[in-house]
């Protein structure tokens, strides 16, 4: 994986990928406010980057203003005939540009307008998503070796790139499905039996365990990655008792019960030693649930780089919906369950948090900064549809109150809904922003 940033701690560049991050998915959203607009034949006057004064501007052959302001930290479509760029309350047009303006236009065109801007970064996530499977691709069958990680000496490799492997410690290789793998009852052990083919000649070599404690990733703002502990680390003992499998580190932090713990890491021909406080994460389940575990903030896996083929297009989307599907719905979940207070509410992050989430994904290399621009996306869209004034959705519960009434609130309800909306929105970002500087350190 290309490293953007091989050592990461800079808070100019936490700033740089937060801005970026923010600015595509700002863009993206805003961008479908203005294209389905304007093909509804709703016309839009300006198309802003940012807030605040204005950098750079053009005006295209629609008559549309596109700019870019100095604080990078939102942006907005301001339509003919809006009194400001949150599209709330109208100004006078010329009876002929009626048609023109947001107010003027259908309904239907109005929520087709207004929906657009979530649907389009529920897209954008898609795209992603699926861009990332299709790259990352599928394992081939026969499963063959690609690489392995670099590993300590005293895991003996005879294991080589072409091998195609056809049992592990006499566990045979199952593939259910056309990708998927599973070695069900592997033992123990750092180095194992592998019974693999080589040059049409079958033979059994010594490999490392699959599932060897090498960490693939870290979370933001987990104990690990606070500690400097990096992606490719070998975990080789955790309070001097020697591990082989990813799942004794797991183990073994359940087993803390929130006590201090020593790993001794190997890394780079260098054993290292960490001392690391777990810490209570509340980890969304597939069911829609939440568990409270005692948590380090390290991935792992099968650690064995296996050739790959690419999926085909409908399989890579349909794995696609169901990530932004999972997102959406452990989103909603872990809402209700800060609400009922079943969760810790340091769930929640604000702007200082996603800052850092974003600077540290892109220290782990570019495709982990772009899966979390599309995560972070669905994150956005989903927000925007909440039934609060102000937001996305808050307009569209506007137009159902028209399409059952035959018109809006009036002006003066308009305006106080909009301050009530606005109010809790300032008053989440301010609890957001206490927990990433004071409660929830």
């Amino acid at each position: 994986m290309t490293q953007i940033l091989p050592q990461f701690g800079n808070a100019a560049f936490t700033i740089a990928f937060f801005v970026l991050a923010l600015s595509i998915i700002v863009a993206i959203h805003e961008y479908g406010h203005y294209i389905v607009g304007r093909w509804t034949g709703i016309h839009a006057e300006v198309f802003s980057l940012g807030f605040g004064p204005v950098l750079f501007a053009r005006t295209d052959r629609h008559g549309t203003r596109w700019q870019v302001a100095a604080l990078p930290f939102g942006g907005y479509v301001k339509f003919l005939g809006d009194a400001n760029a949150a599209s709330v309350g109208s100004t006078e047009v010329e009876v002929r540009d009626k048609r023109r303006t947001m107010l003027g236009a259908p309904l239907w065109a109005r929520s087709a307008t207004v929906v657009a801007g979530p649907v389009f970064n529920f897209i954008l996530s898609l795209l992603i998503f699926a861009g990332v499977i299709l790259a990352q691709g599928k394992p081939t069958e026969p499963l063959t070796v690609a690489g392995l990680p670099p590993l300590p000496p005293s895991y003996a490799v005879e294991l080589q790139a072409g091998d195609e492997i056809i049992a592990i410690a006499g566990v045979p290789v199952l593939m259910p499905e056309p990708g998927l793998f599973s070695f069900d009852g592997i033992p123990a052990g750092q180095t194992l039996d592998y019974d693999i083919r080589r040059d049409g000649q079958v033979m059994t070599v010594q490999g490392p365990n699959p599932y060897a404690p090498v960490i693939s990733g870290l979370s933001p703002g987990s104990a690990a990655y606070d500690i400097d502990l990096r992606a490719g680390d070998v975990v080789m003992a955790i309070d001097e008792a020697p591990i082989s499998r990813f799942e004794d580190i797991v183990t073994a932090i359940r087993e803390s019960d929130g006590r201090a713990v020593v790993l001794d890491v190997w890394r780079a021909g260098e054993t290292l030693e960490f001392v690391l406080q777990p810490r209570r994460v509340d980890t969304p389940l597939a069911d829609g649930g939440f568990e409270t575990r005692w948590l380090i903030g390290i991935t792992g896996g099968f650690i064995i780089e296996t050739q790959t083929e690419m999926p085909s297009p409908f399989a890579a989307i349909w794995q696609a919906m169901q990530q932004v599907w999972f997102i959406i719905t452990s989103s909603l979940s872990g809402l209700w369950y800060m609400i009922t207070g079943a969760i810790s509410s340091c769930n929640l992050s604000g702007p200082v948090g996603i800052a850092q989430a974003s600077g540290a994904m892109a220290s782990q290399g570019a495709t982990s900064f772009i899966w979390f621009v599309a995560v972070l996306s669905t994150a956005v869209g989903l927000l925007n549809l909440f039934p609060i004034p102000v937001l996305d959705g808050g307009h569209l519960v506007f137009f159902a109150y028209e399409a059952v009434t035959g018109k809006l609130p009036g002006d003066k309800a308009l305006r106080l809904l909009m301050a009530v909306g606005l109010s809790l929105i300032l008053t989440l970002m301010v609890f957001a922003l206490a927990n990433d500087l004071f409660l929830c350190p």
